[in-house]
């Protein structure tokens, strides 16, 4: 089953699209794994799973164990956007675990590996371009135009 994996870090966020890993499934929402289980540039990477969703859009909650639907009664917080006071309504979320039924997979870096974490989401042709941006540049005066009065 491919996933959708999307990596954050400091505010920044890569996504890596049809990532096959069997490794992954059974894993739970809290647990640490290595980058190179998602992709080769992630190589030296520790990731965090901080959060799942299925193939319907629900939401896996870390609370609840096992991967199957259950419906919960929520009153405010994660899954919840009803404001009002008072108001308890019934849900439908995903446990905490890595199924076949798991489309997308939330992380968050621990440990970076050797590469720039502002590299990796680039092609090799625009991770140039950045870094020859970065490089300061002397100014080059251009030659003054003279009009001529005929």
């Amino acid at each position: 089953m491919p996933f959708k994996i999307n990596v954050s870090h400091k505010g920044k966020t890569i996504k890596f699209e049809e990532v096959e890993n069997e490794e992954l499934i059974d894993k739970s929402i809290g647990d640490k794994i290595s980058g190179n289980l998602i992709s080769s540039d992630l190589e030296g990477y520790e990731l965090e799973i901080t959060g799942t969703s299925d193939k319907a859009g629900f939401p896996g909650f870390k609370e609840y164990p096992g991967a199957g639907l259950r419906k919960v009664l929520l009153t405010k917080g994660k899954g919840m956007h009803d404001k009002r006071k008072g108001v308890r309504l019934r849900k439908t979320i995903r446990g905490n675990l890595i199924s076949n039924a798991t489309v997308q997979i939330n992380t968050k870096v621990i440990k970076q590996g050797k590469k720039k974490f502002d590299d990796l989401g680039r092609k090799p042709d625009e991770a140039e371009k950045s870094a020859e941006e970065e490089k300061p540049e002397e100014k080059q005066e251009e030659p003054k135009q003279t009009e001529n009065k005929s």
